[in-house]
């Protein structure tokens, strides 16, 4: 059977390499990684035209909403709090465009970190804006490049405790959260009460977690998402 072809949103900043710095579509190799460690095949999607997305889309098998910036919280209405920064408009409209045409065909999706919270404001929920003003620590970031290690419980008889088991350590680097998320079921938290993963009920793949499950592939979730965008091609 053909591996099946999982888009990748990436990045579009001001990067620097050999005699080179200029804006660049980038994103960690690890993403790609691990797609392919799970027997995909992975394609990276530079922010587009929105209109375009219906047409990348019909070439998807799978997609994973990437991490990132914060989303633009007139997206949900507010103002921004004194720590939301740097959030990308162009990336925000591309992504929930490529989110509407997925949910179109049905198509498997992962978000991961920002990657959830797109799902969750795309659906019409909203975020908190700092996290560390709701659990008074900032374990979920510690700042810099570094990652939290965060212990999370996940919901019995989901499907994301089906691929992760019902305890696990994660990776985070979020100091954002899902306050509101129509038409997903929370399925995961860490012992602060933070919201961790959600995912849609029903048949299809469509889940986002707040942490990095590819810095460490045995986690099971890109290899979900690849078994569902297998069985998604099939159906074709």
């Amino acid at each position: 059977m053909t591996a099946p072809v999982i888009g990748l949103t990436t990045y579009r900043e001001q990067a620097r390499w050999g005699v080179w710095d200029q804006r660049a579509d980038l994103l960690p190799t690890q993403y790609a990684a691990a797609v392919e460690a799970t027997g995909g095949v992975p394609v990276l999607l530079p922010v587009g035209r929105p209109e375009a997305a219906a047409a990348v889309v019909a070439r998807l098998d799978g997609l994973v909403v990437s991490g990132g910036a914060d989303v633009d919280p007139s997206r949900y209405d507010e103002d921004a709090h004194p720590r939301t920064a740097g959030w990308r408009p162009d990336r925000d409209a591309w992504e929930a465009a490529l989110l509407d045409a997925a949910d179109a065909v049905g198509l498997p999706v992962l978000g991961v970190c920002r990657g959830m919270q797109v799902m969750a404001v795309h659906a019409g929920g909203a975020l908190d804006q700092h996290v560390p003003d709701l659990v008074d620590h900032e374990q979920h970031s510690p700042g810099g490049d570094e990652f939290g290690e965060v212990e999370v419980t996940t919901t019995p008889g989901t499907r994301l405790a089906g691929l992760v088991g019902g305890r696990l350590s994660v990776s985070c680097h979020h100091h954002q959260s899902v306050r509101t998320h129509p038409g997903f079921d929370a399925v995961a938290h860490a012992a602060d009460g933070t919201l961790e993963a959600m995912e849609a009920p029903g048949t299809r793949f469509c889940v986002g977690v707040q942490w990095h499950p590819e810095t460490a592939a045995d986690v099971g979730l890109l290899e979900g998402l690849v078994r569902a965008a297998t069985t998604f091609a099939a159906a074709r």
